[in-house]
């Protein structure tokens, strides 16, 4: 008769694994969290301040200088537009290089129209580039 009878006084498991996927959420959050707040700044570089708009002591400019523009167009159909009007490729150069002359600091935009084909977008700009160097920009949206 004892010898059916089952021992029941077993040793009781506890289950750790949703104890640990609890542990291991919280650590990522603030792993996280640490490396947002910590990633903002570069070691060892002391920024300079700026108060009022001047540089330290009330010096500097307070205004940037307004940069001066040329805006050059390229239509869908290809065609290139200085100031509203259609122009050849030959009087391109005849155009920006006075501008560029007279405004030692002005920039050489290029707008295209985003139907066209960007090899020939490219083409353009390298033309443009070599008319004006390093101060022709392709503008995006």
């Amino acid at each position: 008769m004892f010898k059916d009878r089952q021992q029941v006084s077993q040793v009781p498991e506890v289950n750790l694994v949703p104890m640990m996927d609890v542990l291991m959420s919280v650590l990522t959050f603030f792993i996280i969290l640490a490396m947002t707040l910590t990633g903002q700044g570069i070691p060892n570089v002391d920024l300079p301040s700026v108060q009022d708009g001047t540089g330290e002591g009330g010096e500097g400019n307070t205004t940037e200088p307004e940069v001066k523009r040329l805006v050059v167009g390229l239509n869908a159909e290809g065609q290139i537009l200085l100031n509203g009007e259609v122009i050849e490729e030959g009087q391109l150069a005849e155009k920006v290089e006075p501008f560029l002359a007279a405004n030692p600091d002005g920039i050489v935009t290029l707008n295209a129209d985003r139907t066209l084909d960007y090899q020939k977008v490219d083409l353009f700009l390298q033309e443009l580039q070599e008319i004006g160097g390093d101060r022709v920009s392709l503008a995006i949206k």
